[in-house]
């Protein structure tokens, strides 16, 4: 715990320093210098912390519950921007002029004895900084993001979040402190308070203007990623993706999940299969009964049917379905969403049909089961024996007839005179190469390979390539919506893609067409239906080059995976 409290106040620091908050950091100064006109010179104010508390404060609300938020409300996925954006022109307005500052005020003035002053501004506009600044990008707040997102808001996810944000605000303090500073000491601030007030007040509505128009990224792509190098270090072995397991799960589970062994284990009792919405591939839709499994051994997969990696890991759990079933072997694949889309049990039906899923699959919207098992990866696979102990944990793909081999040990421990059918000894087609080009997203919320090395701001707004790519990443080119999870075409609208792989798959829905450049040749794809992967590259050998892709107005982009 006190390892991830930590990671949080480091990430948060790097992220306090980084480009990202460049554009912010004139509007701090100036209105941390602004002093009430109830305060007389040389009394130290209450300002500057009052805009940093009030901005740490929204950017953990905001960061832990908008995802959560906002898709319980029928609201876009930018509303949470938005309002942060008006709240700061009137802020600008006010300090502006007295008349607009008193209105604001009015609602307040029924406390007792206590009139609302000017530094009490400070922490609203702190909390309209900090919602309008929730999508700075970072490893530590990506993890805290998927885990609203997937609804694990244990406490290690709220510890995490706060000391993000703790991390995040001193480094802003320090500047609201100085322009405090600087009022009171120099004595032009001093006798030109009012016009301070009013610079503060314009350069607060320029910052909302620039962020309308997407101004600011101009400088951020100006400014090198200082902390680039910073990041990648605190996002290896470690981390805080690493150390936000799920909120259920034993200890002993858990450490069958984070050191995996090759032979049989004792990770303890399993955990229930349960808050399931529905059911596919049972008689009638019926769920599958604790007692049906008794005496069975039992492998529980969690997957996502858009996750190229469930995909090739489901090419050989469903031989194993197919061969072992007879013996006393039973699948069950907990289908946990990780996009919205993915969220809707018809696009799972048809996705399970399309991989030709045939053992019983849950469907586990509300993160149930996924929080019992403590899980935090897809694909993941747990082995049960027949009195229901949990012997054997696989995170991730590949040792496939590792895997195997402990199902046929199991199945003859819990059967001895059972004759076993030969393995099955499929193909494993697990990426190896470490240079591989990650899984790449493409909407804001974890748009962590952005070519311009800032954050993918949300909102509707016209692209151009850069002049020079870096490796790994994206850019975007035309008009795009950018969401939260995808974005989508406004018109005919490009993403180009710098990558290292055998294989190239895009995650894409709508109807209409994606056309790939790639090595000179172009091919269309028809897309129609629910979000699904579909394959752009296959090569024998693992290459470097350039993708163009270009996708018809409508369609929506979630992400790149490779092979």
């Amino acid at each position: 715990m006190v390892t991830l409290v930590l990671i949080g106040l480091v990430g948060g620091l790097i992220t306090g320093i980084s480009p990202c908050v460049l554009p912010v950091l004139p509007v701090v100064f100036l209105s941390g210098g602004v002093r009430s006109g109830e305060r007389p010179a040389g009394r130290p104010g209450r300002r500057p912390y009052l805009i940093v508390l009030g901005l740490a404060l929204s950017f953990s609300v905001f960061t832990l519950l908008g995802t959560l938020i906002l898709s319980a409300l029928p609201l876009p996925d930018d509303t949470v921007r938005w309002a942060g954006l008006v709240v700061l022109v009137v802020l600008g307005v006010a300090m502006m002029v007295p008349a607009v500052q008193h209105l604001l005020e009015k609602p307040f003035n029924w406390i007792p004895q206590r009139r609302v002053r000017a530094e009490h501004g400070g922490f609203v506009l702190g909390l309209a900084l900090g919602a309008v600044y929730v999508p700075c990008a970072g490893p530590v707040l990506a993890a805290i993001t998927v885990a609203g997102a997937t609804g694990k808001i244990g406490v290690r996810t709220v510890l995490l979040t706060v000391a993000f944000a703790v991390g995040t605000a001193l480094p802003l303090l320090g500047f609201a402190l100085a322009g405090q500073g600087v009022a009171e000491r120099v004595r032009a601030f001093r006798e030109r308070q009012r016009g301070l007030r009013v610079l503060a007040g314009v350069v607060v509505i320029a910052l909302a203007v620039a962020l309308t128009f997407n101004v600011t990224d101009v400088l951020q792509r100006a400014v090198p990623d200082y902390t680039a190098t910073l990041n990648n270090a605190l996002d290896g072995q470690g981390g805080a993706a690493a150390r936000l397991g799920g909120s259920g799960g034993s200890a002993s589970l858990a450490d069958c999940a984070q050191q995996p062994s090759e032979t049989l284990e004792d990770c303890g009792k399993a955990p229930a299969i349960s808050g399931i919405q529905q059911w596919l591939n049972t008689p009638n839709g019926a769920p599958v009964s604790a007692s049906s499994l008794k005496g069975k051994v039992v492998l529980v997969d969690f997957w996502a049917y858009s996750c190229i990696n469930c995909q090739r890991a489901i090419t050989h759990v469903e031989p194993w379905y197919d061969t072992y079933q007879a013996a006393g072997f039973e699948v069950i694949g907990v289908h946990t969403p990780e996009y919205a889309f993915e969220h809707v049990p018809g696009n799972v039906a048809a996705g399970a049909k399309r991989l030709r899923v045939s053992y019983p699959v849950a469907l586990d919207n509300k993160y149930t089961t996924w929080d019992n098992f403590g899980n935090d990866s897809w694909p993941a696979e747990y082995l049960i024996d027949a009195k229901g102990e949990v012997r054997h944990v696989a995170i991730g793909e590949g040792d496939y007839d590792g895997t195997e081999a402990l199902i046929r040990q199991l199945l003859t421990a819990a059967h001895p005179t059972v004759k076993l059918p030969p393995a099955t000894h499929v193909s494993d087609t697990t990426p190896s190469s470490p240079q591989m080009t990650p899984e790449t997203y493409l909407g804001s919320e974890r748009a962590n390979t952005y070519a311009a090395g800032t954050p993918l701001p949300a909102g509707t707004r016209d692209f151009s390539y850069p002049a020079s790519q870096p490796p790994n990443t994206f850019a975007l080119s035309g008009s795009w919506k950018v969401g939260g999870e995808a974005v989508t075409a406004e018109g005919r609208s490009g993403v180009r893609l710098n990558y290292l792989a055998n294989d190239i798959y895009l995650d894409v829905g709508g109807t209409g067409t994606v056309t790939a450049k790639i090595n000179g040749r172009t091919t269309t794809y028809r897309i129609s239906g629910a979000p699904d992967i579909y394959p752009l590259l296959s090569a024998e050998d693992q290459q470097s080059g350039t993708l163009d892709v270009t996708l018809s107005p409508g369609l929506s982009a979630y992400s790149f995976t490779f092979g």
